[in-house]
């Protein structure tokens, strides 16, 4: 398979027109625009990006890269925004064995006006961020050499994600840790931006990858937590076998 080539002009030509005029009436007669010039070709960049987890971060393969992209179709139940199509087309490589947004996960996403690239835990429920602080409070000095590691501050930035004004109840004994900031995220991730025009030439594969590569041992770190506190949780939960009577 040759390498990715780049988007053609017309993805960013069609996510600047579907911004104007999102509508069903305006997409259906152009659906075959989208499926040629911006679904496909993601196919195509995505099932690359996939294989080149494997040479680093095989959990994180996909079965089938084409189902683990987002569709076009947002969700508007719950949203004041009524438009029914995003303008950007997306993906993410989740850890198998986790839940898909409550473990550490790579995503990227093309659209007219950005490349976004982002890896982390942005959706962890309340037994997965429980694991992570355990782990966070348990090594601080591990924790803090892995996020604040200079390639990834480089390529990615600092660690992002929602916070609470102050730390968990449950957490407030750690108040001095070097690392007690952390504490309070509800979430954890790294998020950048890089210009659209990259979409449109072969340097897009490989800054992907690049910048996956980077976050590889971050990914690990959350994951491993998440996973031991799992494991910890099924040994005491399995039934122990009684004593023989003679």
């Amino acid at each position: 398979m040759s390498k990715f080539p780049g988007f053609s002009r017309q993805m960013p030509t069609f996510f600047r027109a579907l911004e104007k005029n999102n509508s069903r009436d305006w997409f259906t007669p152009r659906k075959e625009i989208f499926e040629q010039q911006v679904r496909q070709p993601m196919i195509q960049l995505a099932t690359q990006v996939n294989q080149a987890l494997r040479s680093f971060a095989v959990d994180h393969v996909v079965a089938d890269p084409a189902k683990a992209m987002y569709r076009i179709y947002r969700d508007t139940r719950f949203s004041k925004d009524k438009t029914p199509y995003k303008t950007h087309i997306g993906i993410t490589y989740p850890r198998s064995g986790l839940p898909k947004h409550c473990g550490a996960g790579y995503y990227f996403s093309v659209s007219h006006k950005e490349i976004e690239i982002a890896g982390g835990v942005y959706m962890p429920g309340p037994e997965e961020l429980a694991a992570i602080r355990t782990a966070i409070a348990a090594d601080p000095a591990g924790f803090l050499k892995v996020v604040n590691a200079p390639a990834i501050r480089k390529a990615m930035g600092p660690l992002l994600g929602e916070q609470l004004k102050r730390l968990p109840k449950d957490w407030q004994t750690h108040a001095d840790s070097p690392a007690a900031e952390y504490l309070r995220f509800k979430q954890l991730y790294w998020y950048v931006t890089l210009p659209g025009k990259l979409a449109l030439g072969p340097k897009l594969l490989p800054t992907v990858v690049d910048r996956f590569r980077t976050l590889r041992p971050a990914m690990e770190w959350f994951n491993n937590a998440i996973l031991a506190a799992r494991k910890q949780e099924a040994s005491e939960s399995r039934p122990v076998r009684p004593a023989p009577m003679w």
